[in-house]
């Protein structure tokens, strides 16, 4: 009986050795068979794809997604054409999201490192416009503010990178638009600096009055402020007692203004409430 036994305790060990042996080979051909599909997914990211990625979640209002694609793009290809486009992508794509300081940044990133791209003139003109929406508040809009009464604290940088604009590629798509937010944001200032001309009359700061005004006509030629300014001149000279300079005020608001007032008073007289053609 024993001569019987051994045999079978003697194979019980290999089998356990050759299962072992099984499943070692096994694992090791799955193991080969997913390192290659690892690699082919590796070489699948490529500066096009994520570029193709980026630009089709920024154009379906994806900015989250679009941002993440872009900022991997200019992380891992830097120097690909691709990822020069998806810096300038990244300004209008952190404008659309309301990050303004991320896309000044960026702007401001883009013209340092390509100072000659043919595009700068859309990240001075994305300056702008960052800087131009920065001065109302959604709420004061939303109630009525008189946006002339507030102190515009970026008007003066819009200005300056639309003048960028406007003076550096004339040629540009966007100096057009660059040159009327120039001009609104000049009359927006000019308003302002009368605003506070009349809180000094109030005020009974004549001479403080005076200066502001003088400065809104020596700085904003031309703006609808002007009138207003001319106005202010006259009443603050009058009460400090010069009276050459208010009457050489006098004759300049005649010369300028006097027309057209005239021509307004006439079109008031002459509407009446049943005409309503006029």
């Amino acid at each position: 009986m024993s001569s019987t036994l051994c045999p079978a305790r003697a194979a019980a060990p290999s089998g356990r050795i050759l299962g072992a042996a099984l499943l070692a080979l096994l694992a090791l051909l799955a193991g080969c068979h997913t390192r290659p599909q690892k690699t082919s997914n590796r070489r699948a990211v490529t500066p096009e794809s994520l570029y193709t990625a980026a630009h089709r979640a920024m154009l379906a209002n994806d900015y989250t997604f679009a941002i993440r694609q872009y900022e991997a793009l200019t992380s891992r290809f830097p120097f690909t054409p691709q990822a020069r486009q998806a810096r300038l992508d990244l300004i209008y794509t952190y404008y659309r999201k309301g990050e303004k300081e991320s896309a000044t940044d960026a702007a401001d990133q883009f013209l340092r490192e390509n100072p000659t791209h043919p595009r700068v003139d859309y990240a001075w003109y994305m300056k702008g416009m960052i800087d131009f929406e920065r001065t109302p508040n959604v709420i004061e809009v939303f109630f009525g503010v008189d946006m002339a009464k507030r102190p515009p604290t970026t008007a003066l940088k819009a200005i300056t990178a639309f003048s960028t604009v406007v003076t550096q590629y004339p040629k540009s798509v966007y100096a057009h638009d660059a040159l009327r937010r120039m001009i609104y944001l000049r009359n927006r200032l000019a308003d302002y600096e009368v605003n506070v001309a009349h809180y000094y009359v109030r005020r009974g700061a004549y001479l403080a009055a005076a200066q502001r005004a003088q400065g809104v006509i020596e700085q904003y030629d031309g703006a609808p402020a002007e009138k207003s300014a001319l106005e202010v001149l006259r009443v603050s000279y009058q009460h400090l007692g010069f009276t050459d300079l208010e009457a050489n005020i006098d004759r300049v608001y005649q010369s300028n203004f006097a027309a057209a007032d005239q021509a307004t008073a006439a079109a008031a007289a002459g509407r009446h409430w049943w005409k309503v053609w006029n």
